[in-house]
């Protein structure tokens, strides 16, 4: 049985398609809107049929016939005239209870002349809640509550006590369905307010949630900016270093032995000690050419991280005739530009050193790519050194484990040194896989 109907009905979440919410209350609204509109039509043109059809039974006089064709002649009039001027409305107005009440009035007549008109009068349980007042909404289902039961109950007016006993009951189960179909209406409708609140707040969570992206992506940003100038910063104190014990150093040798030269008297001693100055010239040079090929990662440039490793590990070995080994472990990949200037940088350092100090006879060399993380092990065979009595810089030594460490601290890695006199020395950096794309 058809009872009180709100329109708009609930927020239902369509997982496959991901409707968004506002959309299927839309689709909704419009269905309704759909059948408001046609629905009288419809059901009054049915109306119609089967009055005509039983007309002979009951319809018994010429009166009532030609009575029941003006009721539907003004049903249909009333409803073109609502469908032109008020089907768009979506709340109560007077268009709409005068139509509202008309409509019912129609209903009524025409289930007083036949029952069969029950068809067209049940158009009374729907669009109350949009046509009429919140106070005249009772009333008007109630009134149409009357209608249907008296042509359940067999016909208006009830011909004896019997039948009007019948009426009663049967327009209390009306009412009482008209209730219990209320406040599953108002249950309902609470609980599309609660989900339509959950989904605003977790709309206004998404929000503030991509805004914590966006901060977070620019923060990012701003922190590589920020690695970026400390690496510029290193350089420049790598340089210094660089210039300090090599080239600075090569020129007061140069000077010292030009000095000897000057004073010297013997010429086999003079060119001794040019021969010498000499030598510490092209020292420098080369000491001042390869400072300069280091101011940027230009292995970098044309190269991946491991070919330009693999390169810088044999042109180390053939400059100083160490015999060196580099190996690649776990699946390469592209890395960020900071993670591979950084891992590219150490390997470089960590060879200068083993170059200077260690007189290694062989080196070997490994990346590894881990699960979050990327490993570069520079080991030799070296003479060593105690890591725990490494003597403070001064003015003719360098300061290249400090460095790498604070290279590998800048992109949150780590540098460890492990060394003993006699058994050679274990450089390790461990770097955050971050790749490329990152």
């Amino acid at each position: 049985m058809a009872m009180g109907i709100r329109q708009g009905g609930t927020r239902t979440a369509a997982a496959p398609e991901r409707l968004d919410a506002a959309a299927v209350h839309a689709q909704v609204q419009h269905r309704w809107d759909v059948f408001l509109r046609w629905g009288p039509y419809v059901l009054l043109g049915f109306t119609a049929v089967l009055m005509v059809a039983t007309a002979g039974m009951l319809l018994e006089s010429t009166a009532e016939r030609w009575a029941a064709a003006g009721l539907v002649a003004a049903g249909f009039a009333l409803q073109v005239w609502w469908s032109a001027a008020g089907r768009g409305a979506g709340c109560p107005s007077p268009a709409g209870s005068v139509y509202y009440w008309a409509r019912w009035a129609i209903g009524f007549t025409l289930s007083w002349l036949d029952p069969f008109a029950a068809f067209y009068a049940v158009l009374g349980y729907f669009g109350a809640e949009r046509l009429l007042p919140r106070r005249l909404v009772p009333l008007g289902l109630f009134a149409s509550a009357v209608t249907m039961a008296g042509t359940q109950s067999g016909g208006f007016p009830p011909k004896d006590l019997g039948q009007l006993g019948l009426f009663a009951a049967v327009l209390a189960v009306h009412i009482a369905l008209i209730y219990v179909f209320g406040q599953l209406a108002l249950h309902e409708e609470k609980r599309a307010t609660v989900h339509m609140a959950a989904i605003a707040e977790l709309e206004e969570t998404n929000a503030r949630l991509q805004q914590a992206l966006d901060e977070n992506a620019a923060l990012h940003a701003q922190l590589l900016v920020q690695a970026r100038e400390a690496g510029v910063a290193d350089e420049r104190r790598r340089l210094a270093a660089e210039i300090h014990d090599t080239i600075a150093q090569g020129l007061t040798g140069i000077i010292a032995q030009l000095q000897v030269v000057s004073n010297a008297a013997d010429p086999a001693l003079a060119e001794q000690h040019l021969s010498r100055a000499s030598a510490l010239a092209r020292h420098s040079l080369g000491e001042a050419r390869r400072s300069v090929q280091n101011l940027g990662p230009a292995a970098l440039e044309h190269h991946a991280l491991p070919e330009a490793l693999r390169q810088t590990v044999t042109e180390w070995a053939e400059r100083t005739g160490v015999r060196a080994q580099f190996t690649v472990t776990g699946a390469a990949e592209p890395l960020h530009d900071e993670i591979e200037a950084t891992l590219l940088r150490i390997a470089q350092e960590a060879l200068s050193n083993a170059d200077r100090h260690a007189r290694a006879g062989r080196v070997g060399v490994t990346l590894s790519y881990m699960a979050g993380e990327v490993a570069l092990d520079v080991r030799d065979d070296g003479r060593g050194f105690d890591p725990r009595s490494v003597p403070p810089r001064h003015g003719s030594g360098g300061f290249g484990l400090d460095g790498m460490r604070a290279r590998a601290e800048r992109v949150a890695g780590a540098v460890t040194v492990e060394s003993e006199r006699g058994q050679g020395t274990a450089v390790s950096a461990r770097v955050p896989l971050l790749r490329h794309d990152q």
